[in-house]
């Protein structure tokens, strides 16, 4: 089986977990910079042009049709809409494209779009503005108080998120962007939590989901986690999944709070603390295997133990100069 992880920046214990189940397997990786550490626990490497390059999208096709690639992935969100809209091009050339139709990944990126689908849908979801004039509605209206939350309305790995204490920063720091830059949200008690859902590729249901609990959390996503179990949790995700068009490795963020899940946002790709999910047992790897060879994956839910503990830390790549991926010659 030959698959395609684009843009893997720092991602490299992704890519070796893969490797570790299925030594067979071949793993293709590309990324616009030589000095991205997981393409080095890739078989293959490949220097890629820039996600907003015009010819980015020839450049995967090409690279899938050449290498005979069966399943192709991004860990980036920005690149998860070039895949969707191209979904079929790359089924008609054999090639499984692991993200959502076009139109869940423009809901995913968007997260006041997001958080209007939610309400639309009755999924209890973090009360969000999108403009300042309509939060001071809110505020007056005594539906939501200080502290807020606020981050990029589009965006990823936290970047720009800030709690906010009062009107003055509020409208100091929305003043520095354009426009509907940011949303601003309901700052949330409770828990932190973070699920790892894989949805069938043929089938299209969840069918599989590993929850966990943020101890630690910093810019890109939680470093350190503990395993969880809790059945209404994994109904919430069975309910909610159907109303998205999902294919494959999914990451969710709740809250937990009063007794109710409160959905904050989805990302339509392997999430950034899967591998505890791996570490304890839960193979995503096995399930792209299956629907790759056209096997439809049953469900199976809380198949873990709980109170399994992932302490995320650095390390590091060491490689000769003469060994770096070359950008390829056109």
């Amino acid at each position: 089986m030959k698959v395609l992880f684009c843009s893997v920046g720092r991602r490299a214990k992704l890519l070796q977990n893969f490797k570790d189940f299925n030594s067979n397997v071949e793993l293709l990786a590309t990324d616009c910079s030589p000095y991205a550490p997981a393409l080095y626990s890739a078989d293959r490497q490949f220097i890629s042009p820039r996600i907003d390059d015009s010819t980015y999208l020839s450049y995967i096709l090409n690279l899938c049709k050449d290498n005979k690639v069966q399943a192709i992935t991004t860990l980036i969100d920005p690149e998860i809409e070039i895949l969707a809209n191209n979904r079929n091009l790359f089924i008609e050339n054999g090639v499984l494209p692991l993200c959502p139709s076009s139109e869940t990944a423009q809901l995913c990126f968007d997260k006041f779009k997001m958080y209007e689908f939610l309400v639309a849908n009755d999924i209890s979801t973090v009360l969000t503005y999108d403009s300042l004039e309509s939060f001071k509605i809110g505020l007056e209206n005594k539906k939501v108080s200080f502290p807020v939350f606020i981050k990029p309305r589009t965006g990823s790995a936290s970047f720009g998120a800030e709690k906010i204490q009062d009107l003055k920063q509020l409208e100091s720091q929305i003043s520095k962007h354009e426009k509907n830059y940011f949303i601003i949200q309901e700052l949330m008690g409770g828990d932190d939590i973070d699920v790892d859902v894989y949805v069938d590729c043929i089938s299209r249901k969840a069918v599989s989901a590993f929850s966990k609990k943020k101890i630690e959390t910093k810019i890109g996503g939680a470093s350190k986690t503990i395993s969880f179990k809790d059945q209404a949790l994994f109904e919430t995700i069975q309910r909610i999944v159907p109303k998205f068009s999902f294919y494959g490795p999914i990451d969710i963020d709740f809250f937990y709070k009063d007794g109710t899940y409160f959905l904050s946002e989805i990302n339509p790709r392997f999430g950034g603390a899967y591998v505890h999910a791996y570490g304890a047992g839960v193979n995503f790897y096995e399930l792209i295997q299956n629907n790759v060879n056209n096997i439809e994956n049953v469900e199976r839910f809380g198949a873990y133990d709980e109170d399994v503990i992932m302490m995320m830390y650095d390390d590091v790549v060491i490689i000769n100069a003469s060994e770096l991926v070359e950008p390829a010659k056109v």
